[in-house]
């Protein structure tokens, strides 16, 4: 898989924090304390956030 932009990266962790702030269940433990951002991020960086980016 190629590199994800800043861009992409952006998008795909607002996505994904939005999903878990509306009550999507995290595949990843969460620490206490920690936003649904940092939740975001640390499941992108475990490969395993349900999202795809498609490039036209």
């Amino acid at each position: 898989m190629p590199a994800l932009s800043k861009f992409e990266l952006a998008r795909i962790i607002g996505a994904r924090a939005l999903q878990l702030s509306y009550g999507a269940p995290p595949l990843i433990e969460v620490k206490p304390g920690e936003s649904s951002i940092d939740v975001a991020k640390r499941e992108l960086e475990a490969g395993i956030i349900p999202l795809v980016v498609l490039r036209a």
